[in-house]
């Protein structure tokens, strides 16, 4: 299957570059070139593939070119890209703003900032070289391969924030929890948790500018109030000019935030705040960390069906065979395959996102068929799309696989798609496979039951299966019995002791 087209921007990119890169794709296209058709049809989120190849070879504007080349290279758009390389080009960017009085939670910004860093993820490496003098004239392919340590990546978040290095960004933090310094992002921050409208309009009244400035990781006040659901605050905000498009240093927008939400049980409190956000203008197309992060795909890594049937219902984007399968749409899955039943590049593209944060473990996808149709079965359990997952056993996907981060019984589990972890086990699933899942190394689907929120329905459906709840893990060597008291279920913990 041929490699992702995606892209690195060179050391010193121009507009002319970026131009002439558009006009050649746009020739190409037009005369009917192949790979040009596949960049056109893996990065442009809004081109009618469905009437063939010969319609898209008429349709394409230049606009589109610029747009696809944009995304290639991570940017959602055209004027985006030409920020950035004006932004290269010498134009000042505003320090972020400290929000927190705990130096331990910078220390894990930049952890994360290096575990991103060792994806290649493009928003990372275009930070690094903004930030750390090391790599001011290196272009993004060589920032990617170079040692990184959290030394470096301190640095970077020190420098962020204004500081010439991480003692005096220490000294900072230290002075922002005596209080000894003015810190107007902190207060409407502090005014946000405590779901303080008052006090959150008088900070945006002693400073308007904090509407849509930068804290932290560049996030706004608007994704932090969506991440503590204070819905009268995202209104609030909103309604003064809050730009629910305003992304972190991960691409991270509200909607994002609003998609990643809470349990399935919980959609309903949340569906009003992406009502809201999408009412405002926010875009269903952002990525965040990694291309194909959409809130979409976001909505569907935690199974959160409500959510992403009605982010769907705007778009399904990223179109590749994992998304597809998340939303059980076997006809979007077959689009993904060619007349022969083999693999199309789009089934595998745009799968550079894989976590939602930096706690679940770094991985680089593979342009390789089995690890995708593998993925994709994962993706539909954890969202209990039973159609989905019988369409991609047929096609040969491993029922056991853990491609990335669990197989499809712990997704199910996790998720609590009980259906679906019953027709997993009914077709073969091995009930007491260890595999990893977030931080936890070698757990069964048991463990997983045990752990975290917990789910009675799974190990009770484990157990009348035959699940071994003798089975240690391979990380602390404990039982599912002992998880579930480590993660306070006591019901669970009495099912699993017999």
């Amino acid at each position: 299957m041929p490699q992702s087209h995606s892209a690195y921007l060179p050391a010193h990119p121009t507009m002319e570059q970026q131009r002439k890169r558009a006009r050649d794709l746009l020739r190409a296209v037009r005369a009917g070139d192949a790979a040009a058709l596949s960049r056109m049809h893996a990065h442009h989120p809004r081109l009618d593939f469905s009437a063939g190849a010969a319609a898209v070879q008429h349709a394409a504007r230049l606009a589109d070119a610029q747009l696809v080349v944009a995304r290639e290279y991570g940017f959602p758009s055209w004027p985006r890209l030409r920020a950035h390389i004006d932004m290269l080009s010498g134009q000042e960017v505003a320090p972020v703003q400290a929000f927190r009085n705990d130096l331990e939670y910078y220390r894990d910004r930049a952890e994360g900032l290096a575990s991103v860093h060792s994806t290649g993820e493009r928003n990372a490496l275009r930070l690094i070289r903004r930030l750390h003098p090391a790599f001011a004239d290196a272009d993004e392919a060589r920032i990617r391969d170079a040692v990184f340590t959290q030394a470096d990546a301190e640095l970077v978040l020190a420098r962020e924030h204004g500081f010439a290095d991480w003692e005096a960004f220490a000294r900072h933090i230290e002075a922002l929890a005596q209080r000894t310094v003015a810190a107007p992002f902190r207060d409407a921050f502090e005014a946000i948790e405590a779901d303080n409208a008052a006090a959150l309009a008088a900070a945006l009244a002693r400073a308007p500018a904090l509407i849509n400035a930068r804290g932290t990781n560049a996030n706004r006040l608007l994704t932090l109030a969506v991440g503590m659901r204070r819905d009268a605050l995202v209104s609030f905000l909103l309604e003064n000019g809050a730009d629910p498009d305003a992304p972190n240093d991960k691409g991270w927008t509200a909607l994002h935030a609003a998609a990643y939400a809470g349990p399935e049980s919980d959609a309903d409190a949340w569906l009003p705040i992406l009502e809201r956000l999408l009412e405002a203008g926010a875009s269903v197309e952002m990525e965040a960390y990694g291309e194909g992060g959409t809130p979409l795909a976001v909505a569907l890594f935690w199974g959160h069906v409500t959510l992403s049937e009605r982010l769907a219902a705007e778009a399904v984007s990223p179109a590749n065979l994992r998304v597809a399968a998340g939303m059980g749409r076997t006809d979007l899955m077959a689009a993904c395959c060619g007349a022969d039943g083999s693999l199309l590049p789009q089934a595998g593209g745009r799968r550079e996102f894989h976590r939602p944060h930096s706690g679940f473990p770094a991985w680089v996808p593979r342009d390789e068929p089995q690890e995708i149709l593998d993925e994709a079965l994962g993706w539909a359990a954890r969202n209990g799309r039973i159609s989905a997952m019988a369409w991609l056993l047929e096609r040969g996907a491993a029922i056991d696989s853990e491609p990335y981060n669990g197989t499809a019984l712990h997704w199910a589990i996790a998720r609590e798609k009980i259906e679906a972890a019953a027709w997993l086990l009914d077709h073969g699933a091995d009930i007491n496979r260890a595999a990893n899942l977030g931080g936890a190394r070698g757990a069964t689907p048991l463990h997983v039951a045990a752990a975290w929120r917990g789910s009675e329905r799974g190990a009770r459906l484990l157990l009348e299966r035959g699940a071994d709840r003798t089975a240690k893990d391979a990380q602390y060597g404990s039982t599912p019995e002992g998880w579930a008291r480590h993660f306070n279920h006591p019901g669970i913990a009495a099912m699993c002791a017999g």
